[in-house]
């Protein structure tokens, strides 16, 4: 891979601690990485927290940086380490959500139908479009867009508090109307993974 010289000189900054160096890496990298990610993720909110986590690292670990290896590799090499630990992350939470739903399944004659992930999302939709507007609209922006409180705040003209509550109330609302009360822990972690 290649190294870039003017990229030698950034590290050999950012070993002595400059910050202004960490600045200039954190411009130059930090939308590429984002676009790089964003490709796997397909959510605003966990690729934001995987930049981060990335940039953390690397000032984590600054005075250890090697300035005769490629700095971007170094950077895309934490970042798909990321990836992996993401998508680790989400199959976990859905192996959890599958043996709640087994654990909840009644065996008898009758019963003998699983219930599926997919046919909790659909009741969980109805739910969500009892929602008042406003709560509504700041519910999906949340778990569809991967908006934090604060960007939909930024957004909508309220404060984070304001964002918060209606978060809270949303969850509450919908935790109430689910019909299998059984569910509420599988439905709390359902609302994660999409």
């Amino acid at each position: 891979m290649k190294v870039f010289p003017e990229d030698i000189e950034l590290v050999i900054k950012l070993q002595k601690g400059d910050v202004e160096a960490f600045d200039l890496v954190y411009s130059k990298y930090a939308g590429r990485l984002y676009g790089f990610a964003f490709k796997y993720l397909k959510s605003v909110a966990e690729t934001e927290e995987l930049v981060q986590s990335v940039f953390l690292k690397v000032w984590e670990n600054h005075k250890t940086l090697r300035k005769d290896s490629s700095f971007k590799s170094y950077l895309f090499t934490i970042a798909y380490y990321e990836i992996c630990n993401c998508f680790r992350k989400r199959s976990y939470l859905k192996n959890f959500v599958n043996e709640k739903l087994l654990e909840n399944t009644h065996t008898s004659s009758e019963t003998e139908e699983m219930v599926s992930y997919n046919s909790i999302l659909e009741q969980l939709d109805l739910i969500i479009a009892k929602l008042p507007d406003r709560q509504r609209t700041i519910f999906l922006k949340s778990r569809q867009e991967g908006k934090t409180n604060k960007e939909i705040a930024r957004e909508m003209g309220l404060s984070s508090g304001t964002v918060d509550n209606y978060m809270s109330e949303s969850l509450k609302f919908i935790r109430s109307n689910f019909q299998d009360k059984n569910f509420s822990l599988l439905l709390f972690f359902s609302l994660f993974l999409s």
